[in-house]
């Protein structure tokens, strides 16, 4: 394991490449190209044809039933069982002794496999070969606003203050700003720290996907679609003259790409595809009327559009309803089926569309996943009947970057408390969320030191 971590440095430069100024990445937007540039920063082993989803499930997920099971008591640790736990309805619970008429339940072991699973994991156990899971995660904290700043940054928050910039923000400063759209942030816990980053990786933050369809309506009281086209040649043509005069003519150049392609985005055929009515009939594959997530359902299918129309690189969405500190524990494990639920029809959509600018590729060949939580829930019952904050996490990621079929990590069997991974270069300890993010950068060749203070690329993730 001492080789498998690996302390990244910064990659050498000969110079200040500049970029040429009518260098071309075409971007196809339901039938429309806009002319795109590379930044000449963008590693050579990661094309642009990568999208990115990051998935926050709010709340803090108890692992014990999906991504680290646990049905003995050993311990504090007092298991899910048919007193503590509405059984019915989920798909891979299968009853196993605890005590006297009290049942748990098996745990998923496929044969041939380092993976261990709890009933909660739903249908994403059928894709269990392309699943990615760290387990015994160190959260050192209980706290739900440090917790999810620790999962989304790499850092714990300082005097109440974001430290650093989040996963989603640094992979569409590298990957994405020559995209109409860098960064959509429904509900994720996106941050834009420093002033180091391009303003472009600035996210779309809204509360819902409807919202972002409004923000592309424009009042015609004043101006019609043809002032509309005439204002963004002149703002495109503007910003290309800025460039010929520019030491770095790449950004004014993207910024004039971004100006030409505002009618595309502004016409009704495009607008009303990002509707949540219009993606439920586009999508159908999933169940807009979830008990729980339903909300998370319009948000993926609203990935899987903008992707094919290759308008964002990433697209970033939180997901509730799993602080379950008492008798709501009860329908705890619904709540994570129904989510990874929503997580595995993604992944088959994904399976089934085809890239926007590669002919020969689907959209899962180029897309990676980062599903995370703010902390875990308490290996104990508490007096309400439900489990409490715990400084322990896991987490998901399916990217054919990453090892797919294989759990890294663990916990102590009567704590649920994270074991050492293996020797990093501060010492022999567990992983931590700047651990993976580092990783999740370097797995695009991206230099995590030029952006995070912590976290080392764990070169055993990576496939």
């Amino acid at each position: 394991m001492g080789r498998g971590v690996h302390r990244a440095h910064p990659a050498p430069r000969s110079g200040t490449v500049l970029m040429k100024r009518r260098d071309v990445l075409k971007v196809l937007m339901g039938g429309a190209a806009a002319s795109m540039l590379r930044p000449s920063w963008v590693a050579a082993n990661t094309p642009p044809e990568d999208f990115f989803i990051f998935i926050h499930a709010a709340g803090g997920w108890d692992v014990t039933l999906w991504a680290d099971p646990r049905n003995e008591r050993k311990g504090l640790v007092e298991p899910a069982s048919t007193t503590n736990l509405v059984t019915g309805g989920l798909k891979h619970w299968k009853d196993a002794p605890l005590d006297g008429d009290v049942r748990t339940f098996e745990i998923l072991a496929p044969g041939g496999s380092s993976q261990r699973f709890g009933p909660a994991i739903g249908d994403l156990y059928d894709l269990r070969d392309r699943l990615t899971i760290i387990n015994g995660i160190a959260m050192n904290t209980v706290s739900h606003e440090d917790g999810t700043t620790f999962s989304a940054t790499g850092r714990h928050r300082t005097g109440g203050t974001l430290p650093e910039s989040s996963i989603d923000v640094l992979i569409a400063n590298e990957l994405g700003i020559g995209q109409i759209m860098p960064d959509v942030s429904v509900k994720f816990p996106s941050a834009f720290v420093g002033d180091r980053l391009d303003r472009r990786a600035i996210p779309l933050r809204v509360g819902n996907v409807e919202a972002i369809t409004k923000s592309f309506g424009r009042s015609t009281e004043f101006l019609d679609a043809t002032d509309r086209s005439a204002i963004s040649a002149v703002l495109s043509e503007e910003a290309r003259e800025l460039a010929r005069g520019s030491t770095y003519p790449a950004t004014y150049d993207q910024l004039a790409s971004q100006h030409q392609a505002m009618p595309t985005l502004l016409t009704s055929d495009f607008t009303e595809a990002f509707t949540p009515k219009q993606l439920q009939a586009a999508y159908p594959q999933f169940d807009y009327r979830g008990r729980f997530m339903a909300a998370g359902a319009v948000a993926a299918a609203f990935a899987i559009e903008a992707m094919k129309r290759n308008v964002v690189r990433c697209v970033s969405f939180g997901l509730g309803g799993l602080d379950t500190h008492v008798q709501n524990y009860r329908g705890h494990a619904h709540i994570l089926q129904e989510l990874f639920g929503i997580i595995a029809t993604l992944v088959k959509v994904l399976d089934a569309t085809p890239h926007p600018t590669r002919t020969t590729a689907k959209l899962s060949h180029h897309v990676h996943i980062l599903v995370v939580s703010e902390f875990c829930r308490t290996p104990q019952i508490n007096p309400s009947g439900g489990r409490d904050h715990y400084p322990n996490n896991s987490a998901l990621v399916i990217s054919p970057r990453f090892r797919g079929g294989r759990t890294f990590g663990s916990t102590d069997l009567e704590q649920l408390l994270p074991m050492p991974l293996g020797q990093f270069t501060d010492g022999r300890r567990a992983t931590t969320p700047a651990d993976l993010l580092a990783t999740f950068l370097g797995a695009f060749g991206i230099d995590p030191r030029r952006y995070m203070r912590d976290g080392e690329i764990v070169k055993g993730f990576l496939a």
